[in-house]
């Protein structure tokens, strides 16, 4: 492991020499991101391993717990009240069979890998779950830990206008805990939220709305910024050499220069494809989601979450409980899972078609799995002491399952896995170094994750 606090020094670039110790205080000093010296540090005491600059991630969350005995990791040989309605069906990877309400997934099982034995000690609540899988840790001691994606915001930057870390279609709704949903920048800042598109792409009237995220500025600087947008759509350069843009703060200059960005315009821009592409991926919310986040790591966003549904409430979702207002598992089959199997398999196709999956991790997770045993009302209820997460891309071996769980799905059996882990895997294939420590609250070393937990080896092997 490597060791931060050491009086080691790290060779820079151009033969100086930085401790590990001013690394962490260089990178607590940064409220906007690293600068490019302090990234070079960053690179060369470890945390940003070499070739990384072409790697993103697309994170697929799967709002609702989705029922892994029923998808991926069936049991044809338990009772009835356990292996539920559905029946399992070959893939065309041998060691895969999954259930026969994902068809799509078994013509490109060869691409992804199934991790079966994920588990995590948080409460079996929505928002809980939220914060633990995305994050790698439950918040405790008013210390909210930044998503993923903040954390390839604070050590990558952006590439380009288009910013590093993007929610869609927007940041989830309330779960029920009334806890942090844990898609923010957490002590890292606000400058590393995501930018979220707060729209419906699948919309006929859909544009590319404005990239600025509300709670960023207050009602007056909103009326500053669309008066200023009228004055100055296109004379953005005439616009920057003013002095009401040299008075704004830096990060309203980012999110200017990001909305008035022809690249950004171009990559949120839908219509630019073709509609046998869009009707391939499908045409409805989370389908142009998964449509509009190939297009955005094509061009240079490092982190794109797609939330599969906003709320477990007044929605048709992964939450089968069984009884109104929840989704009975007639729903699952005939409503969330064409839907999800459509665009899922769209998007891994896509991706493999243009060359850009071997470089783009596509990470199907959730916030926990579903009772081994149907409920009375006919549905399942949350369970997080097992679930399963699919991998795809950014160096995976597709067509494996790693982990084993119980005979009725209850519990891990074999290789065990919490979500740091899963946090770590994702991290090894974005190029960043899992034992590498972020400047944490008060400037004190923060573990990029959990002591203890490690990367995923056998997907990459």
């Amino acid at each position: 492991m490597l060791d931060f606090l050491s009086e080691k020094a790290a060779a820079l670039c151009g033969g100086s020499h930085l401790k590990r110790r001013e690394f962490l205080q260089i990178g607590a000093l940064s409220a906007l991101g690293l600068s490019l010296p302090q990234y070079l540090a960053a690179k060369e005491a470890g945390a940003v391993l070499p070739g990384h600059d072409e790697k993103a991630c697309i994170l697929i969350f799967n709002l609702g717990g989705p029922s892994h005995v029923d998808l991926w990791d069936m049991k044809p040989d338990a009772p009835s009240e356990v292996r539920g309605p559905f029946k399992p069906i070959a893939t065309n990877a041998p060691e895969i069979q999954i259930s026969e309400v994902l068809p799509q997934h078994a013509k490109i099982a060869n691409h992804f890998s199934i991790v079966r034995s994920c588990h995590h000690d948080g409460a079996a609540v929505h928002d809980a779950g939220w914060q633990m899988m995305q994050t790698g840790r439950r918040f405790t001691g008013g210390v909210q830990t930044p998503h993923m994606g903040a954390v390839v915001s604070h050590l990558l930057g952006k590439k380009g206008d288009l910013p590093p870390f993007v929610v869609l279609p927007e940041l989830m709704g309330r779960g029920g805990g009334n806890l942090p949903n844990g898609q923010a920048g957490g002590f890292l800042g606000k400058s590393h939220d995501p930018f979220a598109l707060m729209a419906d792409p699948s919309r006929p009237n859909f544009k590319v709305p404005d990239l600025l995220p509300p709670d960023l500025i207050g009602a007056v600087r909103l009326e500053r910024r669309k008066k200023m947008r009228e004055i100055v759509e296109g004379a953005v350069r005439e616009f920057e050499a003013s002095e009401d843009a040299r008075l704004m703060d830096a990060n309203f200059q980012s999110a200017f220069r990001l909305m008035t960005s022809e690249q950004a315009r171009a990559a949120f821009d839908l219509s630019k494809e073709p509609d046998s592409v869009r009707d391939r991926y499908g045409r409805n919310r989370f389908g142009q989601c998964c449509l509009l986040a190939r297009r955005l790591v094509e061009n240079g966003v490092r982190f794109v979450t797609v939330n599969t549904f906003l709320t477990v409430f007044g929605e048709t979702t992964w939450d089968i409980h069984g009884s109104k207002p929840f989704t009975s598992i007639d729903g699952m089959k005939n409503v969330v899972c064409p839907l999800y199997d459509q665009a899922y398999s769209a998007l891994i196709e896509d991706l493999h078609q243009r060359g850009l999956l071997k470089n783009t991790m596509v990470a199907a997770l959730s916030e926990f799995g579903r009772t081994p045993k149907v409920n009375p009302a006919g549905g399942r209820d949350h369970w997080p002491q097992c679930f399963s997460a699919l991998f795809a891309g950014g160096g995976v071996q597709g067509g494996r399952v790693i982990g084993k769980s119980d005979p009725i799905g209850g519990f891990p059996v074999e290789r065990p896995v919490m979500p740091g882990d899963l946090v770590a895997t994702i991290f090894q294939s974005l190029g960043l170094n899992s034992e590498a420590f972020l400047p944490g609250p008060s400037g004190r070393p923060f573990p990029l994750v959990d002591l203890g937990r490690q990367p995923i080896r056998e997907l990459f092997s």
